[in-house]
């Protein structure tokens, strides 16, 4: 997750492989910067359209989309938003603790 701590620098967006990552008040979709190419149920139990444009999870800071995070599994050693981040405002989010093997299959599915 980005905390209210973000200084809205953007050093974040460009790092995340998954393109999980929008500027504040940015609506996002689930196929952008993946493979999704098939309607994708997300967490919420919705189906959406891989080009359906979602509300932005904030209006003023830059977020992390929690259906298309991976935190870099398949891609890195350490998430890197947060290896970036020069207010360490990039964190895990201790409302949704994931295991590898999860992140992992994520990870697979967003790049079939």
């Amino acid at each position: 997750m980005i905390t209210d701590d973000c200084i809205n620098c953007g050093a974040c967006e460009p790092e995340c492989p998954n393109t999980a990552i929008y500027e504040g008040g940015v609506e996002w979709t689930i196929d952008e910067g993946t493979t999704i190419s098939e309607p994708y149920t997300i967490e919420t139990g919705e189906t959406v359209a891989p080009g359906e444009e979602r509300e932005p999870v904030s209006d003023e800071f830059y977020y992390i989309v929690p259906d298309k995070c991976t935190e870099c599994v398949g891609f890195h050693e350490e998430p890197q938003c947060a290896a970036v981040c020069p207010v360490d405002c990039c964190v895990p989010d201790p409302e949704r603790e994931e295991e590898e093997a999860v992140l992992a299959a994520r990870q697979e599915t967003l790049h079939a």
